[in-house]
């Protein structure tokens, strides 16, 4: 890595952190003591207002408003940022109108060769999910569900939520500790622990209606769920309790059977607890 490089990418190491040392800085950057201390007097000189910290267990913190230079992006780190937008095309993300806008913002940056560069690449690059016949880098035609962003607005704040979901014709509320948001065969799912059950429950985000906070002051830890799903696994499994398995609807028991070997699930019916 170049000295100018170096230091600029080290002054935004420094402002994303309250604290640091030279030894951090040494490690980090994979520089001696004396490279990382010219480098930290530069970029005082360039503006950065650090305060040094004296003792054993001194370093360096940055002052409240400092103001960094603008960002500079070089060639390769330019199309880091295109290829995995174009790597993530047609995969209902979350914030793609936001995307759509940072990759306008990004085009008006750089020059027009380098714009070239991108439009070779959107051209000769195709990805799973790409639709060769619409290769459009900002394509808005697979948006993801409306309540994908909220759920995550909503995560941000609290992991305890109360989501609202579409059950056939009726509306069912649930208590969750939300464990993971995840995608799936093209489909969103969230995992959570039920509150009120105290047992996993996975619902796909397609079905929600509605997400609100915990509105309850008493909550569970994470370590205290984890360790409840994980007795209730084990208990499963001692007591052989039939595998949780994904099937698909059927209307009739006739029809569940040929289903169910026809998935090779079963080959012949015997009695079990239940399928859930």
């Amino acid at each position: 890595m170049k000295k100018v490089e170096r230091v600029n990418v080290m002054m935004r190491y420094i402002n994303n952190r309250s604290h640091f040392t030279i030894s951090e800085i040494m490690r980090e950057f994979n520089i001696s003591r004396s490279t990382a201390i010219r480098d930290i007097r530069e970029i005082e000189a360039m503006g950065m207002p650090l305060v040094a910290e004296v003792g054993r267990d001194g370093g360096y913190y940055v002052m409240n408003n400092s103001v960094l230079p603008t960002v500079r992006f070089t060639d390769n780190e330019i199309k880091a940022l295109f290829i995995a937008f174009m790597a993530t095309r047609n995969q209902q993300l979350p914030y793609l109108k936001s995307r759509q806008s940072l990759a306008e913002k990004l085009l008006g940056l750089i020059s027009e060769n380098q714009q070239d560069d991108l439009v070779l690449l959107n051209q000769i690059l195709l990805f799973e999910g790409t639709n060769p016949h619409n290769p459009d880098l900002l394509d808005l035609s697979d948006l993801p569900h409306p309540m994908l962003e909220r759920l995550i607005q909503n995560l941000l704040k609290d992991s305890c939520l109360v989501v609202s979901a579409q059950e056939g014709r009726e509306i069912n509320s649930y208590p969750l500790y939300l464990l993971h948001l995840y995608r799936e065969k093209s489909s969103w799912q969230i995992e959570g622990f039920d509150l009120e059950e105290r047992k996993r429950r996975i619902i796909p985000v397609d079905n929600l209606t509605d997400v609100n906070p915990y509105p309850e002051k008493k909550r569970i830890s994470k370590k205290k769920i984890v360790e409840q799903l994980s007795k209730q696994e084990e208990a499963s499994r001692s007591k052989g309790d039939c595998p949780v398995q994904k099937i698909p609807p059927v209307k009739n028991d006739t029809l569940l059977h040929e289903s169910l070997s026809e998935y090779g699930y079963i080959k012949d019916i015997h009695p079990c607890s239940s399928f859930r």
